[in-house]
């Protein structure tokens, strides 16, 4: 993981904290952003 791509990570784990209502990025909010972006990745590679 690039620091692009963690700032990224990042980014979509703090709008899901926020989404959440929560006062912080926690570990699950990190998890789904990691989980978006290999998804991603999948459909990118399958085209």
């Amino acid at each position: 993981l690039s620091a692009r791509g963690y700032h990224r990570v990042l980014k979509v784990a703090r709008t899901l904290a926020d989404l959440d209502g929560a006062d912080g990025v926690g570990r699950i909010h990190m998890a789904e952003a990691l989980s978006y972006r290999s998804v991603g990745d999948r459909l990118i590679a399958a085209a």
